[in-house]
């Protein structure tokens, strides 16, 4: 067991933070001098990882919506056609660096931020990296994806007094914040227990396991790269801390569960056979982004879902008791008919249902139900509907929080380093579980909450 640094609650951590931040050790991109070159009051930004995500919610986006806060100043990654591609999908003139020359384009461009959007497993990496050479860090979730990366990447921001935002966009649907009302209300009173239950249909989950995330030493498995999303809202709704994890999981649906293979779609000799088959040919974006890249790395976006290689668990099933004493049973299922969510909260008050649909075989007017029954009183019942934009307009409200100035934040809703590590431990914590085969206590993955000496 880890010897533990004196404990620091979780309200006295932000209480903290929140003095911190005003540190002059952690000057905002407000308050800095404007480098050289820069235009006076934006925020310069530069990415690591051009992939999908990098180039499409964290690039083209800022570019043409933030153009006013934000400018970029450098792309970097490990491929670099897909970089050359991104510079030229965002419209930008800026230079493109190799992942090996990070620390080289930090000095020689001086952005305020960088945006992280790799591979999961390497979030730490760059995170760490960028702390160090004095940039804030905006970090796609998961954080990190085993308990060393977090311990570092907290222990380097501490160092630094630099701040990590970690993107947690799930707090920001229009579900996410009505359930967090509903709970911030006290109408079910003490909370005792609570399920989350996630569906992937066979479209959005079969995706996963073409990709590299159905390696689990890229994604830590769905429980780190999915459930984390999950895990997060969860801790937030509580507003507590998870303490033991106990967990099973297989993979019991794709990968060796077929009677034939091959490397990819495009050269299989089962294509008529397949019903997972994808013809990533009709998609030019991805044709651009990734076959055409193939080459300087080997990846393959449109790869089989029935490979023998294949480790990240189809199908889970997680225990959480919370410090708070809350129960939590969570399970995932990634090759279900249709795509969605229930949820439920159990209070010594009542209960509280959640049925969040996203692609279903039948056809609704609404993408959220919601069923609050109070002890001996009747059951109220009512629907809301997602925003517009990506991810039903959560993407929007989480990047006006992050890039424009003077934004309110009443429901906590940006998500820090603390909360990015904390949501990672739990699906790290069981994936060590259906390793071992043993419960696994939170306090002894990691150090944590750091006590701050200032």
């Amino acid at each position: 067991m880890k010897k533990k640094r004196n404990p620091l609650g979780r309200r006295k951590f932000l209480e903290r933070s929140a003095v911190l931040a005003t540190a002059p050790l952690a000057l905002s991109w407000q308050d800095a001098a404007t480098p050289s070159g820069s235009a006076a009051g934006k925020k310069r930004l530069a990415m690591v990882g051009t992939g999908s995500r990098g180039t499409g919610m964290w690039g083209r986006s800022l570019v043409e919506d933030y153009g006013d806060q934000v400018e970029f100043v450098a792309l970097c990654d490990a491929n670099q056609k897909r970089a050359a591609y991104a510079k030229k999908y965002l419209n930008i003139d800026v230079p493109l660096y190799q992942a090996s020359d990070f620390v080289k384009m930090i000095l020689e461009t001086k952005p305020d931020s960088v945006i992280v959007t790799t591979t999961d497993c390497f979030h730490a990496k760059y995170v760490k990296l960028a702390l160090e050479h004095g940039c804030d860090v905006i970090c796609e979730k998961p954080l990190v994806t085993n308990a060393q990366q977090g311990q570092e990447i907290l222990d380097a921001e501490k160092r630094s007094g630099k701040k990590i935002t970690t993107t947690f966009n799930a707090r920001f649907g229009t579900s996410s914040e009505e359930i967090k009302k509903v709970l911030s209300s006290g109408v079910l009173g003490r909370i005792i227990s609570a399920e989350f239950q996630e569906y992937l249909d066979i479209s959005h989950g079969a995706s996963y396991f073409r990709r590299w995330h159905g390696k689990k030493q890229y994604s830590g498995s769905l429980l780190v790269h999915k459930a984390s999303h999950h895990f997060d809202q969860m801790n937030w709704w509580l507003d507590a801390d998870p303490e033991m994890v106990n967990a099973f999981g297989q993979v019991a649906f794709y990968g060796k569960n077929n009677a034939f293979r091959s490397t990819h779609c495009r050269s299989c000799a089962f294509s008529s056979d397949c019903q997972f088959y994808w013809d990533i040919t009709k998609e030019q974006r991805q044709m651009d982004l990734y076959v055409a890249c193939e080459k300087e790395d080997g990846y393959v976006r449109d790869g089989c879902v029935w490979d023998n290689d294949i480790d990240t668990y189809d199908s889970m099933t997680t225990e959480i008791k919370y410090k708070n004493g809350v129960l939590l049973n969570y399970s995932l299922n990634a090759f279900m008919p249709y795509e969605g969510q229930q949820i439920a909260f159990n209070g010594e008050l009542g209960r509280f249902d959640i049925r969040i649909y996203h692609r279903q075989p039948w056809e609704v007017d609404y993408t959220a139900e919601y069923r609050l029954t109070e002890n001996f009183k009747e059951t109220k019942t009512w629907t809301t509907t997602s925003g517009a934009g990506e991810h039903g307009g959560s993407d929007k409200k989480l990047k006006d929080l992050i890039f424009l100035k003077d934004r309110p934040d009443p429901m906590q809703q940006l998500a820090d380093s603390r909360a990015g590590v904390m949501s990672s431990l739990i699906g790290i914590a069981a994936y060590t579980s259906i390793e071992t085969g043993k419960p696994v206590a939170i306090d002894d993955l990691i150090e944590f909450p750091l006590v701050w000496d200032w």
